[in-house]
């Protein structure tokens, strides 16, 4: 019977364990699409710009955004995130094609989403509606 009890209470006693880890660190992630990367609140806006690494149109709409970054430095950032090494991230926030370009006001919430090259005369006034861009 003593040999039953030890086998029944000692999955118990590491799923109690596993438990005790995993919760604290579940508390303090963020959830859903609409929460931020960090949790810490960012001095200006975000752009994620969602790739494949060997996808020519993904590197089109990468150069466009990076142009538009250094004519308006300072005012956003832009995280590019590949599939093949984020693909949590890709799933959290729902990405069906790349290129896709997520924007987060500077509390990490997502404001805008656009699906595929963003033409940088598209871009600009969009930035500016936003406030991304203040100039």
């Amino acid at each position: 019977m003593t040999t039953i009890i030890r086998i029944a209470i000692l999955p118990l006693l590491l799923g109690t364990l596993l438990l005790v880890q995993v919760l604290p660190v579940r508390a303090q992630t963020p959830a859903g699409p609409q929460a931020p990367l960090s949790a810490l609140p960012r001095a200006v806006p975000e752009i994620l710009e969602f790739d494949r690494k060997l996808c020519p149109i993904c590197r089109e709409s990468e150069l466009i955004i990076q142009e538009v970054k250094q004519e308006f430095p300072g005012q956003f950032e832009v995280r590019r995130l590949y599939i093949d090494e984020h693909p949590a991230i890709f799933r959290r926030y729902k990405i069906d094609i790349v290129p896709t370009q997520v924007f987060l006001n500077p509390l990490g919430q997502e404001v805008f989403r656009h699906e595929g090259v963003f033409p940088k005369e598209k871009l600009i006034p969009k930035l500016r509606e936003l406030g991304f861009i203040k100039k």
